[in-house]
């Protein structure tokens, strides 16, 4: 360990995720001693968020008093079992995946290694941009109570702000980011096709400030920030937005339709014969 509690940082994995984390470490001034990937596919990119720092085996990133293992979430088990053997006792051994907690850390934690497990909710681009974005930027810590304030630490030199979340709810919060983020993406695609179909160029200027408003009503007000056809209980308009969409948006707009009628009507927003005939629009040709 360097001077001043200053640690000798290893980056597991050359994707968008580490090399910037590695990048936020040396800059709050610890020392980033190498990036270990299977391939170098990346290499330029890595180079421009983390210059002058050597290309070493895995096995050699245990070296370091704190080894940042940021791959996929099916790839990090079976690595951890693999270096298990090169962990030396009392190193931290950190790693980045929202799906897992502390268990995937098993083999290492076996060997003495301190294990945190300290997932950004964001996304990433792999440059420079996301240091900027990851000041306030909340990330998920799971880690044993003794480690807490090193994990809160670590956390602040990011610029970001630690989030608890057990080790058994790892999977929900991980869930919960997915499909609030990933299928967001989706949909706002489909609604853009669509727009662009009826408006041509003005679609994302049609479409960004209802989004952006729809996004900030439901993250303060969840059901009750529902608005349009489903929430009035228009069945007939339902109907006809179903007619004039493509095959593909078409389902996903009557799977996410019947989802919010049930919700509407749960909140007692929407009547059972409105939420009725809002389901038989959905349905056409059905009993």
């Amino acid at each position: 360990m360097n001077a001043a509690g200053r640690l000798d940082v290893a980056v597991v994995g050359a994707g968008r995720v580490g090399p910037v984390l590695g990048a936020a470490l040396r800059a709050a001034g610890h020392r980033i001693t190498g990036v270990a990937a299977r391939s170098r596919r990346s290499a330029e990119r890595v180079e421009a968020v983390l210059p002058d720092v050597p290309w070493i085996e895995p096995a050699d990133a245990f070296a370091a008093d704190l080894v940042l293992l940021a791959v996929p979430d099916d790839v990090l088990g079976p690595l951890v079992t693999d270096l298990a053997p090169h962990v030396r006792a009392g190193q931290l051994v950190v790693h980045t995946c929202g799906l897992h907690g502390l268990g995937v850390l098993g083999p290492a934690a076996g060997r003495g290694a301190l294990p945190l497990a300290l997932h950004p909710a964001m996304t990433f681009t792999g440059t420079s941009l996301d240091l900027q974005r990851l000041l306030g930027a909340a990330v998920a810590v799971t880690a044993p109570a003794v480690l807490a304030p090193v994990a809160d630490a670590l956390v602040r030199e990011w610029g970001a702000t630690p989030v608890p979340v057990a080790d058994a709810d790892r999977p929900l919060y991980h869930a919960a980011l997915a499909h609030g983020s990933n299928h967001l993406v989706t949909l706002v695609a489909q609604a853009l096709d669509a727009a662009r179909a009826a408006v041509g160029e003005d679609a994302e200027r049609v479409l960004r400030p209802l989004l952006q408003a729809a996004l900030d009503n439901a993250l303060r007000s969840g059901d009750a920030a529902l608005t349009g056809p489903v929430a009035r209980g228009d069945a007939g308009t339902v109907a006809t937005h179903l007619r004039v969409l493509d095959p593909p948006t078409a389902r996903t707009y009557a799977r996410l339709a019947a989802v919010a009628a049930d919700r509407a009507q749960a909140a007692g927003r929407l009547t059972d014969t409105a939420a009725d005939a809002v389901r038989a629009a959905l349905t056409p040709g059905e009993p």
